[in-house]
């Protein structure tokens, strides 16, 4: 098979060349109108998505005809790049297939502001640096900013997949284990495909907090770069900084709230403080009455929409839900001091690895907006309990839990579309039930046979 790759990566540089040079020659001579002569908008087809699922299907291609011929896939990396490109080509074709896109039209509706020097609209409840990045592109029309951040997001789901499997073997999975488990767990993935539908910055969020993760030990800059982008995309991964805190790393601390100004200033050197502002306003505007669904599982909504059937007033709503949140945030608070189970070693940071595992959750729970996408964030918690499930009551709370939150469609029908609360907070349990539990024999089984089966090394 070997000897064919050269003459198949061959073939498909002169095509890729064909098809530059076509494109190149029918814009000189006829414009961008040029192109409708050579296209066909077939029925409920967006053709800029379409474009860009068959140009990154065709790249991937390239790049796995090139692997093959600098030897990059060998015996011991096949699985981890196969399970790669089984996910890449999976969503790109399942993407393609979708015409209209959720919340990129309040991501395009505040670049427009912000590029307009008007105030952001009150739909956008993100910090402004989203906003700014996309008002760069305004002039080139909503279709541009689709299309960037279609295949940004296309991107942040490749890397996801890499990051993965890297912070699980950081805490003690094999690399065949780890392969396996980010394999399956990607492929059918509930929140994974809404946020790419919906265009959503949680995929970005996700890998910014796993190389944060992964840079702890290493570059205290890079680690607290990550965490303060991550922060400047979307406010709730600031409960994460609980978790760095616990180190008192001051020179991890030093970098983080200059990296945390240095975004800022970007903002504010193109449009001012005023987005900023903005911003506060709209955050605090979600605790006023306002139209609750029951597609939104945060506590705010479940209680708002249960005691809405009897009429209850908005203080005792806002009482109850405070309440809850005031207990969760206390048990991911004594979790953050007390879990001892997921990160052993004497190289220090033990204590950052396993109180970032609940905060992770408690950020999630903690947020008024809980959308089906965003249980993203309880991908590490809800896969690191592989290691520590023992009891058949476990493991049966464990798969309700993935059932519940990864694998069940989203739908609108009080009060079972509400089962994802429940779920979360049965998943925070778990972590309680476990915090000083070591590794069970499922995994050391799964690391062993994952290892020996895909012919990797541990």
């Amino acid at each position: 098979m070997r000897k064919a790759v050269p003459g198949a990566l061959f073939a498909w540089t002169i095509i890729t060349f064909l098809v530059i040079a076509q494109a190149l020659y029918i814009y000189t001579r006829h414009g961008l109108d040029g192109f409708s002569a050579f296209m066909q908008e077939a029925p409920h087809t967006n053709v800029l998505i379409t474009l860009a699922s068959v140009t990154l299907t065709w790249l991937l291609a390239g790049l796995m005809l090139w692997l093959v011929h600098a030897q990059k896939i060998t015996s011991t990396s096949l699985p981890a790049w196969a399970g790669f490109f089984i996910i890449a080509f999976s969503y790109l074709n399942i993407l393609r297939e979708r015409v209209r896109y959720g919340d990129i039209e309040y991501y395009i509706e505040a670049a427009s502001a912000l590029f307009n020097q008007q105030p952001l609209p009150d739909t956008y409840l993100y910090p402004p640096l989203w906003a700014t990045l996309l008002s760069l592109i305004v002039p080139l029309g909503n279709d541009a900013i689709l299309l960037t951040c279609w295949v940004a997001n296309i991107l942040s789901l490749f890397l996801l997949y890499h990051l993965l499997c890297r912070v699980l073997e950081h805490y003690g999975f094999t690399s065949g284990a780890a392969v396996l488990v980010s394999i399956l767990f990607l492929l059918v993935n509930m929140p994974v495909m809404r946020t790419l539908m919906y265009v959503q910055v949680n995929l970005h969020v996700m890998n910014l907090i796993l190389l944060a993760i992964l840079f702890h030990q290493k570059s205290s800059f890079f680690s607290a770069l990550a965490l303060a982008l991550a922060i400047h995309l979307k406010a709730s991964p600031a409960l994460l900084l609980l978790a760095f805190l616990l180190e008192t790393n001051w020179k991890w601390l030093s970098w983080f709230a200059v990296s945390m100004l240095l975004v800022a200033a970007f903002t504010i050197a193109i449009h001012g403080i005023q987005p900023f502002l903005a911003f506060i306003n709209n955050f605090l505007l979600l605790n006023k009455p306002h139209m609750l669904s029951m597609r939104d599982n945060s506590f705010d909504s479940a209680i708002g929409m249960t005691l809405s059937y009897f009429r209850a007033d908005h203080t005792l709503v806002r009482a109850l839900v405070w309440l809850a949140k005031g207990i969760t945030l206390l048990i991911g608070v004594l979790l953050c001091v007390r879990t001892r189970a997921f990160y052993h070693t004497e190289k220090g940071g033990t204590r950052f690895f396993n109180a970032v595992i609940p905060l992770l959750v408690v950020m999630t729970l903690f947020s008024p907006l809980i959308w089906e996408h965003h249980a993203v964030f309880l991908t590490l918690p809800f896969l690191l309990l592989l290691k520590k499930m023992e009891t058949p009551t476990e493991w049966m709370l464990f798969s309700a839990i993935y059932l519940f939150i990864f694998l069940l469609p989203t739908f609108d029908y009080f009060p079972w579309s509400y089962v994802r609360l429940p779920a979360m907070l049965a998943l925070l349990s778990l972590l309680w039930v476990i915090q000083n539990r070591t590794d069970n024999d499922f995994s050391g089984r799964l690391n062993v046979w994952s290892n020996s089966t895909l012919g990797m090394n541990a």
